[in-house]
């Protein structure tokens, strides 16, 4: 007899298998992340049909079989009407979960990465988003994602001498780990700097405070440097989790 296992999982990708079975990729609340066979799920009238689409909150039934864990029933919950209607919403949905998938390798429960998961898209959701928030909920997902898997920053003092940052002249070095000091660039080998306005935005990402961050009116020149520290700091992590 095989065990039966329910869990609610958000789907974060798909990839066909055979001529009509598909793997589905998923992060599950009790479980963490899993590649779920769903046989004959491409076929009409497959009974797992409409609730197995990316981006879609369901709760699913599974059994472990020989080589992969096998789905035997999906429930939708949410399918985030909202955010399938939005191409450049969509578009961040895809980036995250291809974030997701080059930075969680083993199946491990994570309370904090599914609250943070379940949170963004219910962010995403909103109605009546405007497009800059988009790009705001994304830098906050990624900020939040790597500080839980321990990429946590310091945003408040020097990372190199402790020492206090003064606004006139802040830099950033991931190889550091964050801020560091006009005095301490001296012996670093690579940072950038960044504006004030800058380093509050992520301050603000770092407290987890998106109702706040929903109603942040962004320049367009802060929106670009937060685009350029947070892939500085991502490329760097990613070289890092190898």
């Amino acid at each position: 007899m095989f065990t039966h296992y329910r869990t609610q999982s958000l789907i974060l990708k798909k990839t066909d298998q055979g001529e009509t079975d598909r793997i589905f990729t998923v992060f599950t609340k009790d479980f963490g992340k899993m590649d779920l066979l769903a046989k004959a799920e491409r076929k009409t009238a497959s009974k797992l049909k409409g609730a197995l689409e990316n981006f879609y909150l369901s709760e699913i039934e599974f059994i472990q079989g020989k080589a992969y864990k096998t789905l035997t029933d999906a429930i939708l919950i949410d399918d985030f009407k909202n955010l399938r209607k939005d191409l450049k919403k969509l578009q961040i949905a895809h980036k995250i979960s291809e974030l997701f998938d080059n930075l969680i390798k083993g199946e491990e429960p994570d309370p904090q990465i599914w609250q943070l998961l379940t949170e963004t898209f219910n962010t995403l959701n909103t109605h009546n988003l405007k497009p800059k928030i988009y790009s705001l909920i994304y830098y906050h997902f990624l900020w939040n994602f790597l500080s839980v898997l321990g990429y946590q920053p310091e945003f408040y003092q020097c990372s190199v001498c402790q020492g206090k940052i003064t606004p006139e002249s802040i830099f950033f070095s991931p190889q550091e780990g964050g801020l560091i000091c006009a005095r301490c660039t001296i012996s670093v080998k690579s940072a950038k700097q960044i504006d004030e306005n800058t380093v509050k935005i992520i301050r603000l990402m770092l407290k987890k405070d998106l109702p706040t961050l929903k109603k942040l009116k962004i320049e367009d020149e802060n929106l670009k440097q937060l685009s350029l520290i947070s892939n500085f700091y991502l490329s760097e992590t990613l070289e890092q989790a190898g």
